[in-house]
């Protein structure tokens, strides 16, 4: 009685051991569970990254930071009588001074940009010195244009402000030429003035032609990664030259010429006014530069970046873990159904935390020797590990070969992905589609109830 009670229950125990059905759905949860270190290790990764920013932040804030290259503006005190009436209807004048703002005619930029790549630790960042001219013109000045009167101009204390992002780079006291004079400029440090981190040189232009001028001075400029300049002039035209053979231009427009090669680049800027967020003068607004939107949709330059990024690229490779590891274990279980030699669930789960180990070593290789050799030895290790293991528990060199082999393809076509980045899609695409059709050709014979 007893041993017909246990047969029932012996039968089933042997189904589930031997049901591939019941097979492919563990294998399907245990792909889901590996999810969760793989999250963990996304994580990592941007813990990792941001890091690196934190890095590359501090030795600007030591070097100096990105740096945009703004102004000049002319600034013209004129006198303005104000009537008042009190409560009695009794009228009062009082004389105030007010500012008028005058932009550029033309604006002509030419900077020479020279890149240093910077370390800390493990980590690196760019900084860079820099010689940029600044030379122009101020037009005859259109006091009616403003409603004013040329007396009410005192261009006897007329001033030129211009302004950087980081005053912390500029490696001397920057000299003006303008109106035939040279003047040293200062610091800012007024409310009313129009830019933040702003500078000045006080002119006299009382022997101007109406005001008409041309000026030039020269930044010794020291910046981190960026070098941008802003839009003023009713003619601007910015020559920005570096020895960095991977330099991205960005913002408001892009270069008009450029020359980009392994040794350097030089490129070349020509914009009017006409789709400038600035009038060429106006009146009291002394806030009207130091807007963000405006100045967004004003300023363009070039970033010097490094040209790889291996926590993007180890964050892209990462989101293809749950491919590699159904691959992964679909190869496996194909070797079991052709082999017919049962490979234990222990044995799935501990090849798994390989798969997932693989990105904490892709990791912490690419900190030391970068993404392209730290991908080679992260893969050489895993393939090999699996390989020998599948080897000794299938007791046969040719399929551990063969498994290899897979392997290996899954991670060259990985690795192929990631640096096609345009074409990425397309092909993974294709690829997945490919994996599909030859799934569904071995798996027509399967017996889904047995091995």
């Amino acid at each position: 009685m007893i041993q017909e009670q246990q047969n029932p229950l012996k039968g089933i125990m042997d189904w589930f051991k031997e049901s591939i059905t019941v097979k492919l759905i563990f294998i399907g949860i245990l792909i889901l569970v590996l999810m969760i270190p793989s999250v963990l290790i996304g994580d990592l990764i941007r813990e990792r990254s941001g890091r690196q920013d934190q890095i590359v932040n501090e030795v600007a804030g030591q070097w100096s930071g990105s740096q945009m290259v703004k102004g000049p503006v002319l600034i013209i005190p004129y006198r303005k009588i104000i009537k008042s009436v009190d409560v009695d209807k009794k009228e009062s004048f009082k004389e105030v001074v007010e500012n008028l703002y005058i932009l550029p005619e033309n604006l002509k930029i030419k900077a020479n940009v020279i890149p240093e790549v910077l370390h800390r630790g493990m980590f690196e960042t760019v900084v860079y010195n820099s010689s940029i001219h600044i030379a122009g013109n101020f037009a005859k000045t259109d006091a009616a244009g403003a409603s004013l009167t040329p007396d009410q101009l005192m261009l006897d204390k007329a001033r030129l402000e211009f302004s950087i992002s980081d005053l912390k780079g500029l490696k001397n006291n920057p000299v003006i030429n303008a109106a035939g004079m040279q003047v040293a400029a200062a610091p800012s440090f007024n409310s009313k003035d129009v830019f933040n981190n702003g500078l000045k040189a006080d002119i006299n232009l009382t022997g101007t032609k109406e005001g008409a001028f041309t000026f030039d001075y020269t930044l010794d400029l020291k910046g981190s990664q960026d070098l941008h300049f802003l839009h003023l002039g009713k003619t601007t035209d910015v020559e920005v030259s570096g020895k960095w053979g991977t330099p991205s231009f960005d913002g408001r427009y892009l270069p008009d010429t450029r020359q980009v090669d392994s040794g350097g680049f030089k490129a070349n800027w020509r914009v009017l006014y006409y789709n400038r967020p600035y009038p060429q003068q106006w009146v009291n607004d002394n806030n009207l530069l130091t807007d963000e939107k405006k100045e967004a949709n004003a300023s363009f330059g070039v970033k010097l970046r490094l040209p790889v990024d291996q926590y993007q690229k180890i964050t892209r490779t990462s989101k293809y873990a749950i491919l590699i590891i159904l691959l992964t274990f679909v190869s496996l279980f194909l070797t079991e159904l052709i082999r017919k030699q049962r490979i234990h669930a222990f044995n799935y789960v501990l090849i798994g935390a390989a798969m997932i180990i693989y990105y904490t070593l892709l990791l912490s290789f690419s900190e030391q020797v970068g993404y392209n050799y730290a991908y080679l030895i992260a893969s050489v290790f895993t393939v090999g590990l699996v390989s020998v293991f599948i080897a000794s528990l299938l007791k046969n060199k040719g399929a551990a070969g063969l498994f290899a082999l897979i392997l290996s393809i899954i991670y060259t076509f990985i690795f192929v992905i990631i640096q096609l980045e345009d074409l990425a899609l397309l092909i993974g695409s294709i690829a997945l589609f490919v994996i599909i059709a030859l799934l569904m050709y071995f798996s027509r014979k399967i017996n889904w109830d047995k091995q």
